[in-house]
C-alpha cells in the first residue's frame, strides 16, 4: 500500500528509476526509500538492480495491469485499523468499525433506504475488483446454455457486463439496492434490465433461468442467506440454475484466504462468514436445492464456483 501511495508502480511502469529519484518523488530520505524498496523486492513487487536502479518486479507488473488490486490495497487501510486489536473484535467489544461503516448494508436494518451517496464508495470498489472475479467465473461456467441471467446483488453491472462481452445474446437483469442500481447508466445500449430492491425483504424478479450470487453469500449471516436462497428458489423455474461464486473456506491451498483473511475481515465488517462447500450445501438443501456441482477455477483463492438446481 505504501508503494501505491507514493506512486512507485506507475512511475516504474515506464522503466527503471534510480532509488534517489524515487526517494525524492516520495518525500523520503534515501535510507527510508531503500528500506521500502527492499521490502517490496522481497515480495517480488520491485526488483533491485546492481546499478542501484529499481524496476518493477513480476508481481508489481501484474499489479499495474489490474486496477482492481490497487483499489483493494487502498481499501485495506480500513481493515488494518480495525485489526489493531483483534481480541476486541473477537470479544465483541467494538461497537464501531471502519469496515462496518464502509459496507453500510452489513449492519443496516433498512439497507434499501440507503442513499446513493452512502453506497457509492463500496459500489466503486466492487466495480473495480469485479473483473478479476468475472474472469474466474467465465473460465469455470458455461453461460451459453441459458437465455436470461439475473445477477442478485449485482452492483452497478460490472459482472453482467463482463459476461455480456462473452455472451451477447443473453438477456440480463441486475437486482440490487435502489441506491446502488442508481449508478447504472440506463442510457447505454449495453445496459442491463434494472430491478431495485432488497433481497432481505423483497421478492426477486421472475423470468430468468440462471441466477448468480457473486460475492454475496459470505457477506451475510445464516438467517439472511436462508431468506435469500428461498427467494432465489421462488424466482427460479424448475429447470433453472443457481450459480454461487465467492472465496470459500476449506479450499485446499487457499485456507489462509477463506479461514484467516475472511474470518477476520467479515468479523470486522459485522456480518457474514466464509463457508465450506458442505456448509453452503446444507443451506441450499434447506431451501429446496439439490447438491451442488463444483466448477474448477484457475485461482480458487480468489473465487470458487458451484452451481445447483431446484429439486
Amino acid at each position: 500500500m505504501s508503494c501505491i501511495e507514493v506512486g512507485w508502480f506507475d512511475k516504474l511502469a515506464a522503466g527503471p528509476r534510480s532509488l534517489a529519484s524515487l526517494a525524492q518523488d516520495a518525500d523520503l530520505e534515501v535510507a527510508a526509500a531503500r528500506r521500502l524498496a527492499r521490502a517490496a523486492a522481497s515480495l517480488e513487487l520491485l526488483e533491485l538492480r546492481a546499478d542501484a536502479g529499481v524496476a518493477l518486479g513480476s508481481l508489481g507488473a501484474a499489479l499495474v495491469g489490474d486496477p482492481g488490486i490497487t483499489a483493494m490495497a487502498r481499501h485495506h487501510e480500513m481493515l488494518y485499523a480495525d485489526m489493531a486489536k483483534p481480541l476486541a473484535l473477537l470479544r465483541g467489544e467494538r461497537d464501531h468499525t471502519a469496515l462496518g461503516e464502509f459496507w453500510g448494508y452489513a449492519t443496516s436494518d433498512a439497507p434499501d433506504q440507503l442513499a446513493a451517496a452512502r453506497v457509492a464508495a463500496y459500489s466503486r470498489l466492487m466495480a473495480a475488483s469485479q473483473p478479476m472475479i468475472a474472469e474466474q467465473v467465465l473460465a469455470a461456467y458455461d453461460f451459453s446454455k441459458h437465455r436470461h441471467l439475473l445477477d442478485v446483488g449485482g452492483g452497478t453491472g460490472a459482472f453482467v457486463g463482463a459476461v455480456r462481452a462473452r455472451y451477447p445474446d443473453l438477456e440480463y437483469t441486475v437486482f440490487d439496492l435502489p441506491g446502488v442500481v442508481a449508478g447504472i447508466d440506463a442510457t447505454s445500449d449495453a445496459a442491463p434490465n434494472v430491478a431495485p430492491g432488497s433481497f432481505r425483504s423483497d421478492p426477486l424478479p421472475r423470468g430468468a433461468d440462471l441466477i448468480s450470487l457473486v460475492r454475496i453469500v459470505h457477506d451475510h449471516d445464516d438467517d439472511v442467506v436462508l431468506g435469500l436462497l428461498r427467494r432465489v428458489r421462488e424466482a427460479l423455474p424448475d429447470h433453472g440454475t443457481l450459480v454461487i461464486a465467492e472465496p470459500m473456506a476449506g479450499i485446499a491451498g487457499a485456507e489462509p484466504i477463506g479461514d484467516a483473511y475472511f474470518g477476520f475481515y467479515l468479523l470486522a465488517m459485522g456480518s457474514g462468514r466464509a463457508r465450506t462447500r458442505d456448509e453452503i450445501d446444507g443451506l441450499l438443501k434447506q431451501c429446496g436445492f439439490g447438491p451442488s456441482r463444483w466448477h474448477a477455477t484457475p485461482i480458487p483463492m480468489i473465487c470458487s464456483v458451484i452451481s445447483t438446481c431446484p429439486i
